[in-house]
């Protein structure tokens, strides 16, 4: 990671995404954009939380590891996010790994700084009501939709979300063979129901797996198989 320390790189982000009234001069002179490398870890689960950052480009990969080592992913998120809002509230260390899927830029502002400049500023109190309740309803949702539709559907989904950017066509990741354990649990099936969903799709040429990863080869057909869960997502 580094930081880019100019005031203009925060306004400019600032501007873009509408947040002037959310991040008045008297916080915005205590913040940096923050550029995380692609595959970097944002936060660490368990680690003391000392800043809140504000997504602003890129996308990011939100998972939990469970005491007994496995992975569990809980989402993947585009600007605008929140990252450390329930920890500056709450009081707590940091919940659950981010992690840059690509290139990603966030506003960074310190838990010190908030707590001296922000916390009787009513916009900003509001905006981090919104986004807790934004992230309450995405897990309702989520629950929701893996009882609505059927594993092909929420695994086409999920593809998307792993391998591929709206916002950068040039960008394509790659699942790899060693998660699907953990994919299957986060679709709410079995590993093998999971790995028959894999086979199909690969004899169906959307997608190619090899020893270690699998890929998207036809995003847009993967795209139609999501359907409305996709726009739900």
């Amino acid at each position: 990671m580094y930081r880019i320390e100019h005031r203009e790189a925060v306004d400019a982000y600032t501007q873009l995404h509408g947040l002037e009234q959310v991040l008045p001069d008297r916080l915005r002179s205590h913040a940096a954009i923050c550029v995380f490398a692609q595959g970097e870890n944002i936060c660490v689960q368990g680690e003391p939380a000392s800043t809140l950052y504000v997504l602003v480009k890129g996308k990011i990969k939100v998972f939990h590891n469970s005491p007994e080592g496995k992975t569990l992913v809980l989402s993947f998120r585009t600007p605008l996010e929140v990252i450390g809002d329930l920890e500056y509230i709450g009081g707590d260390a940091i919940h659950n790994y981010v992690e840059a899927v690509t290139e990603v830029s966030m506003i960074g502002i310190s838990y010190r700084a908030l707590r001296e400049s922000g916390e009787d500023h009513a916009p900003l109190l509001r905006f981090l009501l919104e986004m807790m309740v934004k992230k309450l309803n995405y897990r309702t949702n989520h629950s929701s939709l893996n009882l609505m539709y059927p594993v092909e559907t929420r695994f086409a989904n999920y593809l998307l979300s792993v391998c591929c950017d709206e916002t950068d066509a040039r960008f394509r990741g790659r699942l790899a063979v060693a998660n699907v354990p953990d994919t299957a649990n986060l679709l709410g099936t079995s590993y093998r129901h999971l790995n028959r969903v894999i086979r199909k799709l690969c004899d169906e040429g959307l997608i190619e797996r090899n020893k270690s990863t699998i890929q998207v080869l036809d995003p847009e057909r993967l795209k139609r198989l999501a359907g409305s869960l996709g726009k739900e997502g």
